[in-house]
């Protein structure tokens, strides 16, 4: 997440004590499940988002008052977690409850276990699915149809093929903070990566790579940003030869159709 000054820092403290109150991946789950609830309500009451991260009110108050509104409707977890969120300080009102969803990413990428690659992998799929069907991605953004209705038709194609922490972050993308299920399920990806120090890149081929030379791209990329690198391949036939590879504001391009513009303009310059 991008926050900055204390947004920041009480991010990096919540996170910090969200890994104490993490459990089996059941227990895991309904934490996430609980704090995007918890963010989902912050933003649509904007009189208790607006208390809860005031900062001239005693922490214990606001605290104290996040418990009446939540107790017994979360789990212990989640509430521990909130009631520790509000007596931190917040650059800006909406970042308490985009913490709060990004903790519960947080929390699914924990569930997910040594299924966490796959999880990455499954979420860019699903994205990419959005992106190619217009039929997929109309029916998900028809403000005539209900996020139950959305999320069912989400659960339909998803459920038994893909990971259950997927389902669950393919249908939160519905509703969070984000202006698309696409931007939502790309920030989620890096969250995905980032819990596990790993960088995210997005490579276009003009055709499917080998093993092999997956794990040697992997490799190298890996030794020049010095830490892991998580590949998101996409087989793009407008690239003729080549690849592309876009890794956070770094673009790395290889391809035939990037040679012949480049001589394309020194024959015109």
């Amino acid at each position: 997440m991008d926050l900055r000054g204390a947004s920041a820092e009480a991010l990096a403290a919540l996170t910090a004590e969200l890994d104490s109150h993490l459990g089996s991946g059941e227990v895991t789950a309904r934490l996430a499940a609980d704090l995007f609830s918890v963010a989902t309500t912050l933003r649509a009451e904007g009189a208790l988002r607006r208390f809860a991260t005031d900062g001239s009110i005693p922490p214990e108050a606001k605290s104290g008052l996040v418990g009446e509104v939540f107790g017994g409707k979360v789990a212990d977890g989640a509430l521990a977690v909130l009631r520790t969120a509000v007596t931190h300080r917040w650059t800006a009102t909406r970042d308490l409850a985009d913490s709060l969803e990004h903790l519960s990413v947080v929390a699914l990428v924990k569930a997910a276990g040594s299924d966490s690659g796959r999880l990455a992998d499954e979420l860019f799929t699903w994205a990419q699915a959005v992106t190619d069907n217009h039929a997929l991605r109309d029916a998900l953004s028809d403000p005539a149809r209900s996020n139950d209705d959305k999320a069912a038709l989400i659960s339909g194609l998803l459920e038994g093929k893909t990971l259950p922490s997927t389902v669950t972050l393919a249908v939160q993308a519905l509703s969070g903070s984000y202006r698309t299920v696409t931007s939502a399920l790309a920030s989620y990806q890096k969250t995905v990566a980032e819990v596990h120090g790993e960088g995210v890149a997005t490579v276009h081929v003009a055709r499917e790579l080998s093993d092999t030379e997956v794990r040697r791209l992997t490799d190298v990329l890996s030794a020049q940003y010095g830490r892991p690198v998580h590949l998101n391949l996409l087989v793009d036939p407008s690239v003729l030869g080549g690849i592309r590879v876009e890794i956070g504001d770094d673009v790395i391009d290889g391809t035939v159709v990037s040679r012949l513009d480049d001589a394309r303009r020194r024959i015109a310059g």
